[in-house]
């Protein structure tokens, strides 16, 4: 309770000087907004403004009701017109009521353009935002702390989880250091516990979010897969795809059902109102009533700032990826086209709507909301993982988890915090840069070759020592040739699937051959393709293949041996010494998923822990090593992670896997009285 009041004290103190400095701003932009277009002499242009903004912000609080009404009508689109259209009337209104003259509603717009660009500036200057202003509805219907124990008790309570995405132990632990948290900082000090969980194979965000939000994670094999039932490439990015892999969960098991609200995630997790969400994203209107986006558009000012600072944004990435050019930083990546315009969408809008929106269920008691924040996990994607930049996104998500507290110290429902990642990212040149290939090209030319001495130049005398590996662990008795291409027997599917598929996510590499009925065996592959194997184990950047063996259990093929995941090394030395001690567990449970590929490649990693990308990025993940595996979990001191969900990793017992999260999610929401009932 006293920490309770030290925090609510700071607020108070924080917002209203913030609150303050930008009434201020907000007078001055609109007063020269109004000498821009003529309307008010500058003897009478300051006092005439801070009447105006004064005007404007009661007005706003007034006409949110009736906006919200109309807005329910529709979905964010909707919510977007009607708040663009209310501020411009709004602002008509007032000017004409001081008596001021406007010769269009043009003026008027220029009038709302220069206040949004001067009150962005002042915000710059400031380094601060008016946290109360965006969050909005949430603290304006405030409730009054109760005085006696009982009273207090008598509150609902709710479960706020945070996911801080891409975020490793490692960059949290940095952060603290660098005195870039501090809030997190005092979360740690005072009322929260630093946890570890391990991130399985594959490291993603959608197979995360399946195992948090639905605890299922066997449907999602990788970022993107090639799905033989539906003869084409799946990929958690598209919506329509998102919705197939969502239909597949066991129906009754989300965390967020009975009453939950998800916030910017992948998939619902029952929740009864989603906003934002992959696989709702079908349609505008299974995005989230626009009630509910209404206040973040209408709030005089807000939305155009938003938008400046969100094109402030795109100029700062522009100067740091010129920088580090300038600087030869390296690893690094080409930091140009959509990506430029994706920072400024993450790292300024969608935060802030993240924000207002989370602040908007919270104060309507929700039981259980989840929220994704990607900002630091597309800069660090793009930048490295603990560059400046991506150390500055962690900065400014710290700054988000102390607007949350404050607004859960606002509202009715006494919401406890999580703050989880879904996984890490490690850093390292990509494979294309290592090899001047790109993993499908360098598959298709191994597939297609027809003299091992075609790529000799690049193996040397690798070749002879791999070949003999690889036909070491072959069946004895051949098998009838795996046929490929059309009209080729019984063995091929259609000729309009392509001969090969192959996907890259972080150092988590998959290939299939989509002609072929079902998984072939290292048998079938290396009748079919003799170079194949022995090439890719000759490439540099390559540590490890996965393919099954004869009997159905998975093999790991390194450059120098080759393993039985279900028993011992069969030849050679382990291809696993020098990989994380999970890596023949994480190996072995993505080769029983349906939807794994028919290869499964994983880069090499050296002993600080850079991987090599099998996609255009600096800092990835998707598979294993260096920190990609190492995800945090921030949850009260009061709380305990319950054994039976541990397991013992380099003597540390954690959370292994997505599923474990989930299920301890759960029973702490049963715990604190927040349901589900049947969450056992």
């Amino acid at each position: 309770r006293d920490v309770e009041d030290r925090v609510a004290r700071r607020s108070f103190w924080g917002e209203s000087r913030r609150a303050l400095w930008s009434l201020v701003v907000a007078g001055v932009g609109v007063g020269l907004g109004l000498l821009v277009v003529g309307g008010v002499s500058l003897q009478r242009g300051l006092l005439v403004a801070i009447i105006l903004v004064v005007a404007l912000f009661l007005l706003d609080a007034l006409l949110n009701p009736l906006l919200r009404r109309l807005a329910a009508r529709g979905s964010v689109v909707l919510a977007l017109l009607l708040g663009i259209v209310s501020q411009i009337v709004v602002i008509a209104v007032v000017i004409a009521a001081l008596g001021i003259h406007a010769d269009s509603w043009v003026d008027v717009l220029v009038v709302l353009v220069v206040a949004a660009v001067v009150i962005s500036l002042g915000q710059w200057l400031a380094t601060t935002t008016d946290t109360a202003y965006i969050i909005g509805s949430a603290v304006t219907r405030r409730r009054w702390r109760a005085d006696s124990v009982s009273e207090a008790a008598a509150r609902p309570r709710g479960l706020l989880v945070v996911q801080l995405d891409g975020v490793s132990r490692e960059v949290v632990e940095r952060a603290l250091v660098s005195g870039q948290a501090p809030n997190l900082d005092r979360w740690l000090a005072d009322t929260h516990r630093l946890q570890s969980w391990w991130s399985t194979v594959p490291t993603t965000t959608p197979a995360s979010m399946a195992g948090f939000l639905h605890g299922d994670a066997d449907q999602v094999a990788a970022f993107r897969w090639w799905d033989r039932g539906e003869g084409r490439l799946l990929a958690t990015s598209k919506p329509a795809d998102s919705e197939i892999i969502e239909s597949r969960f066991v129906p009754g098991q989300g965390l967020l059902r009975d009453g939950g609200a998800a916030v910017s995630t992948t998939y619902t997790g029952g929740a009864a109102e989603s906003y934002l969400t992959m696989s709702q994203a079908v349609s505008t209107r299974r995005l989230g009533s626009g009630s509910d986006y209404v206040s973040f558009f209408s709030r005089p000012i807000l939305f155009l700032s938003s938008l400046l600072l969100t094109f402030g944004e795109m100029v700062k990435e522009l100067y740091q990826g010129r920088r580090q050019r300038v600087r030869g930083v390296e690893p690094r990546i080409s930091r140009t086209g959509a990506y430029v315009l994706l920072r400024g969408v993450t790292n300024v809008l969608l935060r802030r709507l993240n924000l207002s929106l989370v602040a908007e269920q919270m104060s309507r008691g929700r039981p259980v909301i989840y929220v994704d924040f990607v900002d630091y996990d597309e800069i660090a994607h793009h930048a490295g993982p603990e560059r400046p930049e991506s150390m500055a996104a962690v900065e400014g998500l710290d700054t988000v988890l102390g607007h949350l507290q404050h607004v859960a110290g606002s509202v009715e429902t006494v919401y406890e915090l999580v703050v989880l990642s879904d996984h890490g990212q490690s850093l390292g040149q990509t494979f294309e840069q290592l090899t001047g290939q790109s993993l499908a090209e360098r598959i298709a030319e191994l597939m297609h070759t027809g003299e091992v001495d075609r790529v000799e130049s690049t193996a040397g005398e690798e070749w002879g020592p791999v070949n003999a590996l690889v036909s070491s662990v072959l069946s004895p008795r051949r098998r009838e040739p795996v046929v490929l291409g059309p009209d080729r027997g019984h063995t091929s599917r259609s000729p309009e699937l392509p001969e090969l598929a192959v996907t890259g996510g972080g150092n988590l590499g998959m290939v299939w051959f989509p002609r072929l009925p079902a998984r072939p065996d290292v048998d079938g592959v290396s009748e079919a393709w003799p170079n194949l194997l022995p090439g890719l184990l000759s490439t540099p950047g390559v540590g490890l293949v996965m393919v099954l063996g004869g009997s159905g259990s998975p093999l790991v093929f390194g450059p120098k041996g080759v393993r039985d995941l279900d028993g011992e090394v069969l030849e050679g030395d382990d291809p696993l010494v020098g990989y994380p001690s999970r890596t023949a567990a994480d190996l072995w449970r993505l080769g029983r998923l349906g939807h794994c590929g028919d290869l499964v490649l994983i880069s090499t990693v050296d002993e600080s822990g850079r991987i090599h990308a099998f996609e255009e990025q600096v800092g990835s993940h998707g598979g294993i090593g260096g920190p990609q595996n190492h995800a945090i979990l921030i949850h009260p001191r009061a709380w305990s992670l319950d054994d039976d969900l541990l397991e013992e990793i380099d003597g540390v017992r954690m959370p292994v896997g997505p599923v474990s999260v989930h299920r301890q999610l759960l029973r702490w929401r049963r715990r604190i009285g927040a349901g589900p009932a049947d969450a056992a």
